[in-house]
């Protein structure tokens, strides 16, 4: 495995969390090319992996998780010739990171908007336990080595109704100052608000602590959900979908 010190200059000047979150020594991990100095790797980091320097054939062959994050066109030409119609290529959206854009009280509003039997409540060893259970919350806790290193490092923030976790948002990944957001909702639950509210309640929980809930959106339903807690879109980037991890 790579050195995060040694590939560090190929993703100079990629704002990306989680990338920041391997270089800074909290969680993932990389592969280098082989060359000295590296001239191209990839960060891995849950179901992401980043690709930056000079594109290598080899190294995209490699690629160690499902989504495939190219640094730029290059990159791109070179995954859809390796990978061929074993990939989908599609669209995420950025949003900008702004630490001074949330209103607290609007947040606030939407914690207390509830449906009747529905409640919030923090990510304990329960509803970690939980999480691990379903393919919709399983990413809540996993990119961390135990839950309890999760309730140490990571924070979250759960709907619950009848004793069960229906709705949740977390951190994803941790990054100094930082987390990036993990959100969803059990498919029976959704339309009924219960991701503003969770949503909505780990922002205030993060601004509270100092920490920067960065949010990195899957489509455009997850952009109109950000758009209305607060952050603002700000460009669109190309991913792959590795279609064997896709079904």
């Amino acid at each position: 495995m790579a050195d995060r010190n040694r590939i560090a200059p190929l993703f100079s000047g990629w704002d990306e969390t989680l990338i920041r979150s391997f270089l800074q020594g909290h969680m993932g991990y990389a592969i280098e090319d082989g060359a000295e100095p590296p001239a191209s790797a990839q960060i891995v980091i849950g179901d992401f992996c980043f690709f930056a320097g000079v594109p290598d054939d080899t190294l995209a062959a490699r690629a160690a998780s499902a989504e495939i994050v190219p640094q730029n066109e290059n990159w791109c030409a070179c995954i859809e010739r390796v990978w061929g119609e074993r990939i989908n290529k599609r669209l995420r959206y950025a949003i900008k990171k702004e630490p001074d854009v949330f209103d607290r009280e609007r947040l606030k509003s939407f914690t207390r908007r509830l449906p009747i039997g529905f409640s919030l409540r923090p990510f304990d060893e329960a509803l970690c336990a939980q999480s691990h259970r379903e393919r919709w919350s399983k990413d809540f806790c996993a990119l961390f080595e135990s839950d309890a290193d999760f309730l140490s490092r990571g924070l979250g923030m759960a709907v619950v109704f009848d004793g069960k976790l229906v709705s949740g948002a977390s951190s994803y990944c941790i990054f100094d100052g930082g987390i990036e957001i993990e959100i969803d909702t059990k498919p029976e639950f959704r339309e009924r608000g219960l991701a503003t509210a969770c949503g909505a309640a780990l922002i205030l929980a993060c601004l509270g602590r100092g920490l920067y809930p960065s949010w990195d959106a899957y489509d455009l339903r997850s952009v109109s959900l950000a758009e209305k807690l607060g952050y603002h879109m700000d460009h669109p980037y190309v991913v792959y979908n590795r279609v064997d991890e896709t079904s």
